[in-house]
């Protein structure tokens, strides 16, 4: 079973897409920020960590940068899904390592599309 990872802090945007990847099979794990996410990664290591960037105690570029040093974690494929839309927002987001960045508003068709792309 594939697991994924959301990294969110905003409750709708949560549960939309954690009832998405259920119904796609997923096994879906959720953390409200860099600091849970990091703490749910010592226990469980998803194929792919969807990741917000803006988020209370560790944002998520501090959280990818964490991940990619790590050398048990920094395997799992990393897509951030944030409303930074800005040319050095996107450009940031892939020097440190995501492997996609997505923007909100956001379809969810196209974010399942997008991670089952990257994962499979």
């Amino acid at each position: 079973m594939k697991k994924i990872l959301i990294v969110d802090d905003e409750p709708n945007i949560v549960m939309s897409l954690e009832y998405t990847f259920k119904k796609q099979g997923f096994e879906v794990f959720i953390a409200r920020d860099g600091s849970e996410a990091l703490e749910l990664l010592k226990h469980h290591i998803p194929d792919v960590i969807l990741l917000d960037i803006m988020m209370p105690n560790v944002d998520g570029y501090q959280t990818l940068s964490l991940i990619k040093a790590s050398e048990s974690l920094k395997h799992i494929k990393v897509v951030f899904l944030t409303a930074k839309n800005k040319v050095s927002d996107i450009e940031k987001g892939l020097k440190l390592g995501a492997d996609k960045y997505l923007t909100k508003p956001f379809s969810v068709k196209k974010i399942v599309s997008e991670i089952l792309e990257l994962i499979t």
